[in-house]
């Protein structure tokens, strides 16, 4: 049997996600700043992680952004295969609900429609960048992760060789940590996709970020290289704010996929210390 949800309803799901996420921060990633703030050897970078929890009690109690940059809007949403949206297609009302959530919510409308020669604002935060995919069962779920502007400047996709092997990747991303130093807001999360295609790598690496702050990966190999990655992010010094110290990062997190056999592509996703993403299941 189908379900049917209708178009309006994801409109306004979207549209409070939207809020949501630019005024309430997850609260896996509060709890990794908090222990963070315990972890931090610096005193500079310890006073900078208390302030970005500050911010973020006022930020929930005032409904006002946590950042100023509210982000392109990145969604990752699981359409069931027995769902079916009356009213309209999907895309046009997550669309919709985002224009209505920045629009309505005063957020900073930051895309702009032609990326080269005439880069006019479209004021609604939109088109969003949407990844789909269909999944077995009668459940809409829609992820959305905001993305802002200097985190998003740090992406970095490296087409390896094979034969590099596990210090390639380590290299990768300890030298994308020490390039980015403080442009994305550190601590951050660093998200990793190794494997499948170019593009699907760096899907993979931006889905990372959207895991639970510290879960690991369900295979042991690829779990201890995240400890072990976590390990060598922090060792850069590059600390909060890019300030120096001992936390750079709050969590480490891989995804993978199978590749070509003359391939390895890792690719490299930041998030800031406002990792922001909220999720609805319909």
């Amino acid at each position: 049997m189908m379900k049917t949800i209708p178009y309006s309803r994801i409109v306004e799901t979207v549209r409070d996600l939207c809020l949501q996420a630019a005024f309430e921060l997850p609260a896996d990633v509060g709890n990794a700043l908090k222990k963070a703030q315990r972890a931090e050897k610096s005193a500079t970078g310890k006073a900078l992680i208390g302030r970005c929890i500050t911010n973020f009690s006022v930020a929930k109690e005032t409904k006002i952004p946590i950042c100023q940059d509210t982000g392109i809007a990145v969604f990752f949403v699981e359409l069931g295969d027995a769902v079916k949206i009356k009213g309209g297609t999907l895309p046009r009302a997550i669309n919709e609900g985002v224009g209505r959530g920045y629009t309505e919510g005063y957020l900073r409308p930051s895309m702009v429609s032609d990326p080269l020669y005439d880069r006019k604002n479209t004021f609604t935060n939109t088109p969003a960048i949407i990844h789909m995919e269909i999944v077995e069962g009668d459940s809409l779920s829609i992820t959305l992760a905001p993305k802002g502007g200097g985190s998003e400047n740090m992406t970095t996709l490296c087409m390896l060789k094979p034969a590099e092997g596990e210090a390639g990747v380590i290299s990768a991303v300890v030298n994308t940590i020490l390039k980015a130093g403080g442009n994305p807001c550190p601590p951050v999360i660093v998200g990793i996709g190794i494997g499948g295609t170019a593009e699907h790598a760096v899907k993979m690496s931006k889905k990372a970020l959207v895991r639970h702050v510290g879960t690991a990966n369900k295979n042991k190999k690829f779990s201890v290289l995240e400890k072990k990655l976590l390990t060598k992010v922090n060792e850069s010094g590059v600390g909060p704010g890019g300030l120096g110290g001992s936390v750079t990062a709050l969590a480490v997190h891989i995804e993978t996929c199978a590749c070509h056999i003359a391939t390895m592509p890792v690719a490299i996703s930041l998030s800031c210390h406002v990792a922001r993403h909220a999720t609805v299941i319909l």
